[in-house]
């Protein structure tokens, strides 16, 4: 059997070689990291040691007791100084803190940024409103149906005045002459 014949090993030859070409790559990947994360450290340890040098001189111990001492004495004022000067930064710090919250907040009362909350819909009726507005002492009934019934009422009287009139071309010729006038009084009366 030749590389060429549809054998069903050769699909999982290809997906051994390739899970196993994945692992070598995966194993290269984490040496190379590895010997990056040894030269930072290095690079590190170097930059603590060179600014250790530069900043801090090595120490002198005396031998005679009153040299100890006098060392100490010099010891406590730079601490002293140190936290004076630790004490006046975070003075700062803080100071600084409160006028960025006080600036903040003169921005959002000067651009009405406040967190309002969402207005729901509220179905009410035009007594329940009155009685929250007055209180309950006051009794207004405002019932706007009855109203309404009231002026389909008036509504209907006048359909009705406008339907009795009928066209107004026929009123005008029976109520021209002479007769025309007698029927009007007699109508009236």
């Amino acid at each position: 059997m030749g590389p060429d014949s549809s054998s069903p090993r050769t699909p999982q030859k290809r997906n051994r070689a390739i899970t196993a070409r994945r692992q070598h790559l995966k194993s290269v990947m984490l040496q190379i990291a590895a010997t990056e994360l040894e030269k930072e450290e290095s690079r590190r340890e170097s930059e603590k040691q060179n600014y250790l040098s530069e900043h801090c001189p090595p120490l002198h111990l005396p031998g005679s007791m009153s040299e100890v001492q006098e060392l100490c004495k010099q010891l406590h004022a730079k601490i002293d100084a140190a936290e004076e000067e630790k004490y006046d930064m975070e003075v700062r710090v803080q100071k600084s803190t409160k006028e960025l919250e006080d600036m903040n907040q003169k921005l959002f009362d000067l651009r009405g940024k406040f967190k309002r909350p969402p207005l729901r819909r509220v179905r009410m009726s035009a007594d329940a409103m009155l009685k929250a507005l007055l209180g309950s002492k006051h009794k207004v009934c405002m019932d706007l149906r009855a109203n309404l019934k009231q002026v389909k009422k008036e509504d209907t009287e006048k359909e009705r005045d406008l339907r009795d009139v009928g066209d107004w071309r026929k009123n005008i010729e029976e109520k021209s002459g002479m007769e025309g006038r007698k029927k009007m009084f007699e109508t009236e009366s």
